[in-house]
């Protein structure tokens, strides 16, 4: 399979690699030393990073990556609080982490407070020394901060950018081998099918380009050989009759499911970008049993609608007007909605009676895996925008079948 380039690669599908340490340990130095430009402000003042910084570039073997500068782990104040509270959130994007020990302190307790969350969420970790040629440690000392850890530790020089080489090596070497190898669509087609893709062109619709999960949905469909046929709900029945053979899938935006459903022939498999997503980033057994829930919600529940981007809400916005407006439908009467909306998710979900979560195309699977992970612990029920669509319009099922391991996922009483 051709391996994916930084111009191919969207930022939420590369291997995010966060750096932390304590204030002034390097890190910003260091993520210039690994690209080999001043991207990262860089300052002997303490606390220069305030946010996480992300930046993409390509890190040959592994390829596309997005590599996070974080505020210091040690910072004070009210405002060093929050910082620290973002650096923590960043660890639910992180696929691997790299610890800065500054070299002229040595091992602290924050190393050793943040190095114990890195491993309490399994993230593979990277060790480093940083101001090896200035700091004056021993060889005795360097052992010692190693047994504390638990981690070998290379020796670097961000400023001089020396050890950077034997860094990367490292961080290959650490790099989760299984990373970004969940399907798309090409395990559901074959070279030379045609795949049917319904791309919606209302008020929504961003002028002159189409949204990520479609872009990505063509060129996997492109990457395996097959034919994409891009056309809009209103054109689909003219479509499927002057092509020259029956298409092997018809995947359209969820919210044209019902008009795609009725005019797609039932010998041919259909189903949603939005559905798609849920198993290439998430978990749509979780997903799917989320259905279950709706139907004992009681009036007053509260139900949260999350987005992990931000966009101008149109007049009949799907998050804040359709699908309240299908879920008072369904049940007959109103629900307490509560919205959430870009890279940040609510920590108080107490109140909470199921969550309605759109496709996560904007953020990593480690992400959306954290925050179905969360919610389950929780047990809080959740299903995404294409599935509970589906379900809304009443043809959940259909739209599950050209999904092998989706057959089982629904009962009867579903």
């Amino acid at each position: 399979m051709q391996k994916s380039t930084l111009n191919d690669t969207p930022l939420a599908s590369r291997l995010h690699i966060a750096i932390f340490g304590r204030r002034n340990a390097g890190k910003s130095s260091l993520i210039n030393a690994i690209t080999n430009q001043d991207i990262a402000l860089v300052s002997s003042v303490a606390g220069t990073t305030t946010d996480p910084v992300f930046k993409a570039m390509e890190l040959l073997p592994i390829g596309p990556v997005v590599i996070i500068d974080t505020a210091g782990i040690d910072d004070e104040g009210e405002l060093g609080e929050l910082r620290i509270k973002k650096t923590y959130q960043v660890l639910n994007k992180t696929d691997l982490a790299v610890l800065i020990i500054d070299g002229g302190m040595g091992v602290t307790g924050y190393d050793l407070e943040i190095l114990e969350r890195i491993r309490e969420k399994n993230i593979p970790v990277v060790g480093v020394i940083n101001k090896s040629d200035v700091a004056g440690y021993t060889p005795e000392e360097k052992e010692t901060w190693e047994k504390r850890l638990g981690l070998k530790l290379v020796e670097v020089s961000a400023l001089k950018r020396q050890g950077i080489e034997e860094l990367k090596r490292e961080i290959i070497n650490k790099a989760p081998s299984s990373f970004a190898e969940r399907p798309l669509i090409g395990d559901l087609i074959a070279p030379g099918d045609f795949v049917v893709l319904v791309v919606p062109i209302d008020k929504a619709a961003p002028k002159g380009r189409l949204i990520l999960p479609q872009q990505q949905t063509i060129r996997d469909v492109l990457d395996h050989g097959a034919i994409a046929v891009v056309t809009k709900e209103t054109e689909l029945k003219e479509t499927l009759k002057n092509l020259a053979k029956k298409p092997r899938i018809v995947v359209t935006d969820s919210q044209a499911f019902a008009r795609v459903a009725q005019d797609t022939p039932r010998d041919i498999p259909m189903t949603s970008f939005s559905i798609l997503f849920a198993r290439y980033k998430g978990d749509l057994a979780q997903l799917v049993e989320g259905v279950k829930a709706i139907k004992n919600l009681k009036p007053g529940d509260r139900v949260l609608i999350a987005e992990a981007c931000t966009h101008h809400r149109q007049k009949d916005d799907i998050g804040t007007v359709k699908i309240p407006r299908w879920l008072t439908q369904i049940l007959g009467f109103d629900l307490d909605y509560t919205w959430t909306s870009g890279f940040g998710f609510p920590e108080n979900l107490d109140e909470i009676k199921l969550v309605i979560h759109c496709g996560g195309c904007m953020i990593n699977t480690k992400e959306m895996m954290y925050r179905l992970s969360l919610l389950k612990q929780k047990g809080i029920p959740v299903v995404n925008y294409g599935v509970f669509i589906a379900y809304a319009t009443g043809i959940l099922e259909r739209a599950l079948e050209p999904i092998p391991e989706a057959a089982s996922l629904l009962s009867p009483e579903s």
